[in-house]
């Protein structure tokens, strides 16, 4: 379906001798612009009851704007929406939950000091809709009982009176998805719901939407894994540049169509990692350890080498980072840049010797939103064209323009927020800050987290072009395939400490999820007693 098609009343096929059924919802001709940015220009995008559908794209293609339109965050400009056949009007978030539709953002929409039964009846009483209003349970007992239901059909154990605040994320995720049933909620959202979940909870997340889909409830699945699309997904509607670009069902395209029309061009590989001859080292820890984080960590990176650290969640990998940066004080060990022992007691310290460091929480630690893109690029380097307590602001103004080109960050636009640009730039003007600093050492925590798969090649083009430069390169992913494609060696870290060291020749996925889960498995075994221990672990 690549033209475009007017807003009708009947698109679909019904029985025979019966009117066609239209679809769920349906948006044609849907245009937003912010200032000088067209976001969505003329957006057809159709969805079916029952169904899951795809929404794809590169960072910036329009899909949190047409999200944010259809929830009632944004108004439109131009276009009409329909439910059911019948063209209606969605002027606010209100509106849109009392028309059957629910968002679950990135950011989950819910209050941490608050229990999970509050938070599932949040909007309820206020709204006198769905289960709460119409029941008029407004007494604790009766919303403790009605959120154990929701619950347990999102298949949640947790207390409903326990506070938000101390949920993991999965269940936090659990209990937006309860509270859009609590909301009769008829289209579900899901914007980036697998970004910071295991594999195992991603599992139980997919059987959820399973389920919402046998009882008619049809879910936006918003992901730039393509392979949790193809999976989960049964159409893929693409948008590129603000642009409807195609809608398709999931079993009629490859991986590379998608990505082909995502990016307006053939993304030759993700991947392109090219061979570099390692040279002098750079940096050198021994017996790094925190207590109760790290234990007698020791390593080296050469320059012009990427050093991959792999490991299950929780497992060290950014309190490695940390306290090589100068965030986090440790107890014992030694840090050497070029052979010279360090001192890195702050991260000004840190950048003061010429280390760099892209934290995985790019919003809360790696940028300042409300800064211009000029000031977050250089911001590192600001104090070396500073003279007399005057700024020299062309020099500041060619440093920017240059990282800016480089990276490719769009829209072009030095003085515009970096909260305003899509996930993807905001993470190369993350990139862009330290690459003026023209650091020695480069740590990259999750660089790709969030972001789509052409702006992925562009990182990792990015990565393989830095260590041709000579920099030395941390690189930390929870991707196995990120990790294992783009390192030139591999460190496993579990509980702390470092189980394993592999060569690129050596890593595979299920050597290193062996390694990763080595410790706490012989834990375990050490705690159940002698009797237990007569199996062998790999060695």
């Amino acid at each position: 379906m690549e033209k475009r098609a007017e807003l009708s009343s009947a698109s679909g096929t019904g029985a025979l001798g019966t009117a066609p059924v239209p679809p769920l919802l349906e948006a044609r001709g849907i245009s937003k612009r912010f200032g000088g940015i067209q976001a969505l220009d003329a957006v057809d995008f159709t969805l079916r009851a029952g169904e899951v559908m795809a929404l794809a794209g590169e960072n910036g293609a329009g899909k949190s704007t047409l999200i944010k339109v259809l929830a009632g965050a944004h108004q439109r400009d131009a276009g009409e929406i329909a439910i059911d056949g019948r063209r209606i009007e969605i002027r606010s978030p209100d509106e849109a939950e009392r028309l059957g539709i629910s968002v679950i953002y990135q950011e989950f929409n819910l209050t941490p000091n608050q229990t999970v039964a509050e938070n599932i009846f949040l909007r309820d009483p206020q709204r006198r809709g769905g289960l709460l209003g119409r029941l008029n349970l407004i007494d604790q007992g009766a919303r403790r009982k009605a959120a154990r239901a929701l619950l347990e059909q999102v298949g949640s154990s947790v207390d409903p009176d326990e506070k938000v605040s101390e949920l993991s994320v999965a269940h936090q995720q659990l209990t937006e998805i309860a509270k859009a049933l609590a909301l009769e909620a008829r289209i579900l959202i899901m914007d980036e719901p697998t970004s910071t979940l295991p594999d195992d909870e991603v599992e139980i997340l997919f059987d959820i939407i399973k389920q919402l889909q046998a009882r008619g409830i049809a879910v936006v699945f918003v992901s730039h894994r393509l392979e949790e699309t193809r999976r989960i997904a049964d159409r893929v509607t693409v948008l590129r540049d603000g642009r409807f670009v195609g809608e398709h069902e999931v079993a009629d395209v490859t991986d590379q169509q998608i990505i082909s029309m995502m990016v307006g061009r053939v993304v030759d590989t993700l991947f392109p990692k090219s061979e570099v001859e390692p040279g002098e080292t750079v940096l050198s820890v021994r017996g790094l350890t925190r207590k109760g984080a790290l234990k007698d960590v020791s390593f080296d990176v050469r320059r012009g080498e990427v050093l991959g650290l792999a490991g299950l969640v929780g497992a060290g990998r950014t309190e490695i980072a940390r306290c090589i940066f100068g965030a986090d004080r440790f107890d014992s060990g030694t840090i050497s840049l070029d052979g010279e022992v360090v001192h890195v007691r702050s991260p000004q310290d840190a950048v003061r010797l010429g280390i760099g460091y892209v934290p995985e929480d790019r919003k809360r630690q790696g940028l300042f939103l409300e800064m211009t893109v000029r000031e977050n690029i250089t911001m590192s380097v600001a104090h070396r064209m500073t003279r007399s307590g005057f700024m020299n602001r062309s020099a500041i103004t060619d440093v920017a323009t240059s990282y800016r080109d480089r990276l490719s960050v769009r829209p072009p636009l030095l003085d515009v927020a970096v909260s305003r640009l899509s996930g993807g730039n905001q993470q190369k003007v993350a990139l862009a800050k330290w690459l003026a600093l023209r650091p020695r050492l480069l740590i990259l925590d999750e660089p790709t987290r969030g972001i789509d798969v052409g702006a992925k090649a562009e990182v990792h083009a990015l990565i393989d072009e830095l260590a041709h430069e000579g920099i030395g390169i941390i690189l930390i992913s929870s991707e196995l395939p990120e990790v294992l494609n783009m390192s030139d060696r591999i460190l496993v870290v579990a509980e702390g400490e470092i189980v394993g060291e592999l060569t690129r020749q050596e890593a595979t996925q299920e050597r290193c999820l062996e390694l990763a889960s080595i410790k706490s498995a012989r834990a375990a075994m050490a705690s159940s007693g002698p009797e237990d221990t007569a199996w062998q672990m790999p060695a």
